[in-house]
């Protein structure tokens, strides 16, 4: 694997773990399971999307300036985590309602599978491209 390639493939497992893990999480708090909570502050849930914006925000600025093959490998972990954060809570983004456990809430699974599945497929796709000419 090429060291451009880590970085893709680590913001795939990294999206995907994120989302499976706050899936748990959130299902954990909803189902009143001692000793886990939401995060507030001065009485104000923040939502999880809040902590991925601020992670993409730190990613695009150190991004461009990451030239080392283990930065871009971290960086690309960090995005994917990120947007996880944020797809997560996609539904309540687009219907400004907390909508998680809706019916509307189900458009976040949906975006979520469709980014995982098409981060895959680009990744076979572009496997090939790789196999032929390695850096």
């Amino acid at each position: 694997m090429t060291q451009a390639r880590r970085g893709l493939v680590l913001a795939r497992w990294g999206f995907t773990v994120m989302f499976g893990l706050l899936r748990l999480l959130t299902w954990l708090i909803h189902i009143d399971v001692a000793g886990v909570g939401d995060v507030s502050a001065g009485g104000l849930h923040i939502h999880h999307y809040v902590w991925g914006i601020l992670l993409l925000l730190a990613v695009g600025a150190h991004g461009p300036v990451e030239r080392s093959p283990r930065g871009r490998a971290w960086m690309g972990l960090a995005h994917g985590v990120a947007a996880a954060l944020v797809v997560d809570e996609a539904a309540l983004l687009v219907s400004l309602e907390d909508v998680y456990w809706d019916i509307e809430g189900g458009v976040s699974i949906a975006l979520a599978l469709l980014v995982i599945g098409l981060a895959g497929s680009l990744l076979a796709l572009t496997r090939r491209d790789e196999e032929k000419n390695p850096d």
